[in-house]
Parts: structure tokens; C-alpha cells; sequence
């Protein structure tokens, strides 16, 4: 236990200030005594230290000096007097502190003032400090109290952030989505194939149109083409990969383009399958959805250059070849196809109408 000293209850540093206005003026001041106790303590030191009063504890044996080193007696603290000292609580090392030491007058007295150097705003928080603890002119907590109004605007324009990001994914979602289906849109589509493109990237493109879907909205009312067209989505959905894209291109029309894959054969047995659940009858409140659907496909692998317009149109030409053929088809694009398409359509050009 440190060795106490007895020692006035209201001491005075002899012959320099009393110890009211020390307080006041410096209340992490402490005077010792020659022999090295404490004769007098401001109120915000005494505050900070969780161990009693102060008052007749042996300084050294309170606080440890960090720096400079060497410093073990009163007599070399004396002669260091004026040095910035480094020093915190021998039982509580976290409570860091700066000192200056200067002769008190009479007696041999020394003088302390303390400060928290930069680790105020910690101490300010770990001992619940307010501007009362601190001298009038000392400027450190109306500076923590701009640190914290700093922090506070800082987390809030974080804040905004995240939800300024939030909307902005929000939007472009919705800016690429068929509010109708939960699909992709055109957008979505135009935007995934300039992405392959740039990336030169394999993939194969399908374009499909559903067939007496005409048929169901004029005869059962645009609800039941609207629940049929999420019908399809959800088909259309379950025969394609994760990271393949589907997209309602408008209307009853659909693409999807499925990234790494150019087998034309495993591409022809998904459009099969696609088809064969196209024609499974959808209900509709009392009433029976008949659709079916028609298909053309076309793959990157086929052009020396792909070019997003032109498979889009071989696509769709290979699409009006499975019309042709009867509805319920699915086609694969070729020269050969191109070349008898164009002839047909010059002969009896159809209207976009008789699709459906």
C-alpha cells in the first residue's frame, strides 16, 4: 500500500497561487510535498483516478514517468522540472497523460499541470468528462464536441450512401425489368449482349414467340393473356441456367441468350422442351389457356465477326421459318434458311400479325 502522509485539508501552494484559483485554472494541476506526497489535487485529476483520493499517496508510487527515462526520485523529477513528462496510473496503464513539473515555492514543493495530450476524446468518454472538467480557456472539448458533430454528419452522409446506392440499384433493376413477368426487359437484353460482345464471348440466342396467344387475349380478356404471360415466364424460368438472361423483348416475344453455349443440338432440345410445356393447358379462373410457341435460334460460332443486330435478325428469321413450317417448330438460322426465307417473304410477305 503507498505510504500516506498527513497534510492540511486546505493546502496552499506557499509563496505562487491558492488552491482555489490553481483549480480553476488548472484542475489537472497536484502539488507534492518535498517528500514526494500529494498536498493538494485538482478536482478533474482526482476525478479521472478510480483508486480514492489522492491526497497523501507518494506521486512516484501513483504514476509511473514513461519518459524521459530514468526519472525514480523526487529530487530528479526536481531537477527535470520544465520537461514534458510522459506518465500514466502504475494500476491503470491506459490512462495516459503529459505533465509539466515547475518549483511551487516555499518549502520545495513541486507543481504539476496534466493534460490527456491527443488521447483526450477517449478520456473524455472513459471518464465521462464535460466541459466543467477543464479549464474555461481550455478548448478541448468544444473541439471534441466539432469531432463528434463531424462524426455524426459522417455517418449520416454514410448512411445516405447506402441508401442513395440501394435506390440507385433499385432503379436500374426496374429500369431492366418487365414490370409484368419479373423478366428482363429489352433493356436487360440489349445490355447483356453489348457485355458478351465486348467480352468476345461464345453464346447462343433464342428468340421465341408464343403461338394463339392473340386467341386467349381477345377471347378471355387481357387478364388472362396477362397470367398466361407470367406463366411463361415462370416455364421459360425453369429451363434455363442461373446465369443464362431472359427477357420479354414485347409483347408475347421472348429471347434468351445463354452465355458459353453454341451446341445448336442441346439448344434444339431445350427449345423442344420449352414447347412441350408451352402447350400444357393454363387455367385461368373457370376458364382454360391454350398457347403454344414457336422458336429460332442462332449462335455466335456461326459469324467471324458476331454482330448484335444480325443475330438478332437471323433470329428472327429462323423464328418465321418455324411459323412457316406449322407453329410449335423450332429452328436453327443457316445460310441455306436465310436465302429461302428472304425468297418467301418476297413472294407473300406476312404481316407481323399472322405470328400469332
Amino acid at each position: 500500500m503507498a505510504e500516506t502522509e498527513n497534510v492540511e485539508t486546505q493546502p496552499v501552494v506557499q509563496g505562487l497561487i491558492g488552491g482555489q484559483a490553481l483549480d480553476l485554472l488548472m484542475p489537472m494541476n497536484a502539488v507534492i510535498s518535498a517528500s514526494g506526497h500529494f498536498i493538494h489535487v485538482g478536482p478533474t485529476l482526482q476525478k479521472v483516478h478510480k483508486g480514492g483520493s489522492l491526497k497523501g499517496q507518494r506521486f512516484l508510487e501513483v504514476f509511473e514517468i514513461r519518459r524521459p527515462g530514468g526519472i525514480t526520485s523526487i529530487d530528479k523529477l526536481r531537477k527535470g522540472a520544465g520537461t514534458v513528462l510522459h506518465l500514466n496510473f502504475r494500476d491503470a496503464p491506459a490512462g495516459r497523460f503529459k505533465a509539466v513539473v515547475v518549483p511551487g515555492g516555499d518549502d520545495d514543493q513541486l507543481v504539476f499541470n496534466m493534460s490527456f495530450g491527443i488521447s483526450v476524446i477517449d478520456a473524455v468518454h472513459q471518464y465521462n468528462l464535460t466541459s466543467a472538467d477543464f479549464e474555461a480557456t481550455n478548448l478541448a472539448v468544444e473541439m471534441l464536441y466539432l469531432v463528434e458533430a463531424k462524426t455524426a454528419v459522417l455517418d449520416e452522409l454514410r448512411q445516405l450512401n447506402v441508401r442513395l446506392d440501394g435506390a440507385r440499384v433499385a432503379a436500374e433493376e426496374q429500369a431492366t425489368t418487365d414490370m409484368l413477368t419479373g423478366l428482363g426487359n429489352r433493356r436487360a437484353m440489349d445490355l447483356r449482349l453489348c457485355e458478351l460482345m465486348e467480352r468476345k464471348e461464345r453464346f447462343g440466342l433464342m428468340h421465341i414467340d408464343l403461338d394463339y396467344f392473340k386467341d386467349v387475349n381477345d377471347t378471355l380478356g387481357h387478364a388472362a393473356g396477362d397470367h398466361v404471360l407470367k406463366q411463361v415466364a415462370e416455364i421459360l424460368r425453369d429451363e434455363t441456367r442461373e446465369d443464362d438472361t431472359v427477357a420479354r423483348a414485347g409483347g408475347d416475344e421472348f429471347v434468351i441468350i445463354f452465355p458459353r453455349l453454341t451446341n445448336t443440338e442441346r439448344l434444339n432440345d431445350i427449345a423442344h422442351r420449352i414447347i412441350q410445356k408451352l402447350e400444357v393447358p393454363i387455367d385461368f379462373e373457370e376458364d382454360i389457356c391454350r398457347i403454344s410457341g414457336s422458336v429460332g435460334t442462332t449462335v455466335s460460332d456461326f459469324y467471324k465477326v458476331p454482330n448484335v443486330e444480325r443475330m438478332l435478325a437471323d433470329a428472327d428469321i429462323a423464328l418465321y421459318a418455324s411459323k412457316h413450317k406449322g407453329r410449335a417448330q423450332a429452328t436453327v438460322w443457316s445460310e441455306h434458311l436465310a436465302a429461302a426465307t428472304q425468297n418467301d417473304m418476297a413472294n407473300a410477305p406476312p404481316s407481323r400479325e399472322t405470328r400469332h
